[in-house]
């Protein structure tokens, strides 16, 4: 049995992750049948506490563990979304890693962790001061990654 290549895909629960996610089963996945190209690696990056809050003080200890725990929950939920999505789609073997830290150098680690071929990410689609400010995660990963970059932007709706 020959090994596939390995995708990873960075998921959150954004509107434009589930596209891109949706996007790429639709695309390189369900068609093929059991015969899929790649073996699908979903990689959540979850933030750490600390850096969700980015405050200081008594209360600190106190907000921690809560933050924690719902930043647990938010990574259970876009686990089951992907499994779920991809079961929809007839994609039975998908892998969904959760890793704590900056999504910029998550993604990066996971295509050098598993060798990945391709590494797919969804477009926020914010403009030029918003990525200024907030800097680009699909920037960082085209410019960083150690594979080719994929990015899945949503059609813009024709009203």
């Amino acid at each position: 049995m020959s090994m596939k290549q390995i995708m990873v895909i960075a998921v959150d629960d954004s509107a434009p992750s589930m596209h891109a996610l949706e996007w790429t089963l639709d695309h390189f996945f369900t068609p093929f049948g059991s015969l899929q190209p790649f073996q699908l690696i979903a990689v959540h990056a979850r933030p750490v506490p600390i850096s969700v809050i980015q405050l200081a003080g008594p209360a600190t200890a106190e907000i921690i563990p809560m933050m924690e725990i719902d930043l647990k929950k938010a990574a259970g939920r876009i686990t089951e979304k992907v499994k779920e999505l991809c079961k929809k789609k007839s994609v039975n073997e998908v892998n969904v890693e959760v890793m704590e830290g900056d999504p910029r150098d998550v993604l990066c680690e996971a295509v050098d962790k598993h060798h990945a071929t391709i590494l797919v990410l969804g477009s926020h689609g914010y403009g030029i001061v918003k990525r200024a400010v907030l800097g680009s995660v699909s920037d960082y990963c085209a410019h960083h990654a150690h594979c080719s970059v994929m990015i899945v932007k949503k059609p813009k709706n024709k009203e």
